[in-house]
């Protein structure tokens, strides 16, 4: 080999390298209580504070904020624990509740040795699933725990993606790792939309096969929450929790009767539009003050 070739071939094989992807790292893991999982970066990316309202500020899903709570719980003090599916009515905290219970079993449980909370709360993308098999393995090695969190999860199909999830939440050899649990939010109950399980079962030569496929992932969260839209005195109650957070200066009479009244320029009544309100009426008291 001549002596020019040399710087060649070392800017070839550097440049080679840049393009090649990253090794996944737990680098960093022990900085915070809460990351985003980057498979482009192979890294987890922390979250020095999750965006989020306190336990006690979620009205209406006292069942499920029992039920969310104490699985939680289980699994923070190294207990056999499930995998959670929060599904239904959007805007009632179904992800707020994930991310509430997180909190109060780290503040319940206390910090280990370094100060940090005994779960670690890890969001994922839902268009990432893919490389769920990936974040295991790499989750597995560590001595943290973590709560693998998907919001809006939903399928058009069976992709690729799906059938990942599939997979780690009941199967596979290796099986899911002990210091890990997958928490999910949907809108849908079986995280397809009902038109594509109907014509499955329209199309199939045997429909409740056809059928009991589609539905199987769902199946395989151990803890199912389903979450509803909240009549007017739940609704009533969640501006008033807000609102007493906020030490707004308003009537009781007034404040029931602007939260209606919001409640129907937005055709619902849940958990978002009470916040919202809020926000809007805090801003108005504000200026006037």
């Amino acid at each position: 080999m001549t002596p020019d070739l040399v710087p060649l071939l070392e800017r070839i094989a550097s440049a080679l390298e840049r393009l090649s992807p990253p090794r996944p790292s737990l680098e960093g893991v022990e900085a915070a209580d809460a990351f985003v999982w980057q498979p482009e970066a192979g890294r987890l990316r922390p979250v020095p504070e999750v965006a989020g309202v306190p336990l006690s500020l979620l009205r209406g899903v006292d069942g499920q904020r029992d039920q969310l709570l104490e699985n939680t719980l289980h699994f923070a003090r190294g207990l056999p624990a499930n995998n959670a599916m929060l599904w239904g009515s959007r805007g009632m905290g179904k992800s707020s509740l994930v991310k509430a219970c997180h909190a109060e079993a780290n503040r319940v449980t206390g910090g280990d040795a370094s100060g940090r909370g005994r779960i670690v709360l890890l969001e994922i993308q839902r268009e990432d699933l893919s490389t769920l098999p990936e974040l295991l393995a790499l989750l597995r090695v560590s001595s943290r725990r973590f709560i693998v969190f998907c919001d809006d999860l939903s399928f058009e199909k069976e992709d690729r993606d799906y059938k990942a999830l599939k997979s780690v939440l009941d199967g596979g050899i290796s099986g899911r790792p002990e210091n890990v649990l997958f928490y999910a939010t949907s809108n849908r109950r079986h995280l397809m939309p009902r038109e594509m399980i109907e014509n499955e079962r329209a199309t199939a030569i045997n429909p409740s096969e056809a059928t009991e496929e589609k539905v199987s992932l769902s199946d395989r969260f151990g803890l199912w929450l389903g979450f509803h839209a909240c009549a007017q005195d739940v609704f009533l109650e969640m501006v008033r929790g807000y609102a007493a957070v906020r030490n707004l200066e308003i009537s009781d009479e007034e404040l029931c009767a602007r939260a209606n009244a919001w409640s129907v320029t937005r055709g619902s009544r849940s958990g978002r539009v009470a916040w919202q309100f809020i926000e809007d009426l805090t801003a108005e008291l504000g200026e006037a003050s």
